[in-house]
């Protein structure tokens, strides 16, 4: 039996960081096949610094020549489909075709500040979403398109260029609960799933697989996929302070020690460690990776990026 077919990219998720162009070049020369970021229009209240996926993957698709670029997610709900449509068939346009579309409704604690700063009502962002996925993809494929639907109206709308990927760029769907992964099986091109224990990815795999198949729809060509944090270094220690430091201590409850929860949710370790820990997840489902690389600077972030490419991927590449 074939291995399976498997690519590993990495996302930028470095406080206070932007290069976004350099970490495209370091992730393309060093052999990943993707890039991605998230977005957070305001993170919380007060906020931390974040950036639009969007116009981040546009720097870094101008600055790679074959790498793909990953929004890891847009927060749909907060768009307006015609507009979001025309952003994304503008990214895959300039990129000649490199683009993952990946989306999401936004399950981050304190998320009610950034669509109150919009005057989106929290509660609809779910079904506003899956009205958002029907209208887009008519907006990708067809002229002079009309709309009326329960959040959205418009007449006559046509977004020229159309995306360059046929009939438009594969839809990747991030969550974590039961309607998300409705929204995947039904209408994605692809699962995401964020701090996702091995046990509950392969759960939220067969699910899916479950729900595609009563509703009839064949997944040949769905991207299994995972954002996954990971912290990788000689010394065990050090990597597990990391994924502590900057998952455990983010997640901790008072049933759940912060090590607890980086231990469940984090691929850390040596070189070795981190392969079993890819394997495993590979089992469970996995075929689309996008590491983000647990760190407070960027020479270290660069410094797991090197070690992993090149200790890491060749085990899973031959």
């Amino acid at each position: 039996m074939a291995p399976p077919q498997l690519t590993f990219g990495c996302s930028l998720s470095l406080d206070g960081y932007w290069n976004v162009a350099e970490l495209a070049q370091r992730a393309e020369s060093l052999g990943f096949d993707r890039v991605s970021t998230g977005e957070h229009v305001m993170d919380g209240n007060p906020p931390r610094p974040t950036l639009l996926t969007i116009p981040a993957m546009a720097a870094a698709a101008g600055a790679t020549r074959t790498l793909r670029v990953m929004t890891g997610i847009v927060i749909a709900p907060l768009y307006h489909p015609v507009m979001l449509a025309k952003l994304v068939a503008t990214l895959d346009v300039i990129s000649q075709g490199r683009l993952d579309f990946g989306i999401g409704i936004s399950g981050q604690r304190n998320t009610e500040a950034e669509f109150e700063a919009l005057d989106i009502p929290l509660r609809t962002r779910g079904r506003r979403t899956d009205e958002m996925l029907e209208v887009m993809k008519r907006l990708w494929t067809e002229e002079q398109v009309s709309h009326q639907g329960r959040f959205f109206s418009f007449q006559d709308t046509t977004l020229l260029p159309q995306p360059t990927q046929k009939p438009y760029p594969p839809i990747w769907i991030a969550g974590r609960s039961e309607a998300a992964m409705r929204r995947a099986a039904l209408q994605g091109d692809g699962w995401y799933p964020y701090l996702f224990t091995v046990r509950r990815l392969k759960a939220s795999n067969d699910t899916i697989r479950q729900m595609a198949a009563e509703a009839g729809r064949d997944l040949e060509g769905f991207h299994w996929g995972l954002n996954q944090p990971t912290a990788i270094s000689q010394d065990r220690e050090e990597a597990l302070g990391l994924a502590v430091a900057n998952v455990g201590q983010r997640y901790v409850t008072p049933d759940r020690s912060a090590e607890d929860i980086a231990q469940a949710l984090c691929i850390t370790g040596t070189p070795q460690d981190c392969v079993r820990a890819v394997e495993e997840r590979v089992e469970a489902g996995v075929r689309d990776f996008n590491f983000s690389f647990l760190t407070d600077n960027s020479t270290q972030l660069f410094t797991q990026m090197e070690m992993f490419a090149k200790q890491v991927l060749p085990h899973f590449r031959g």
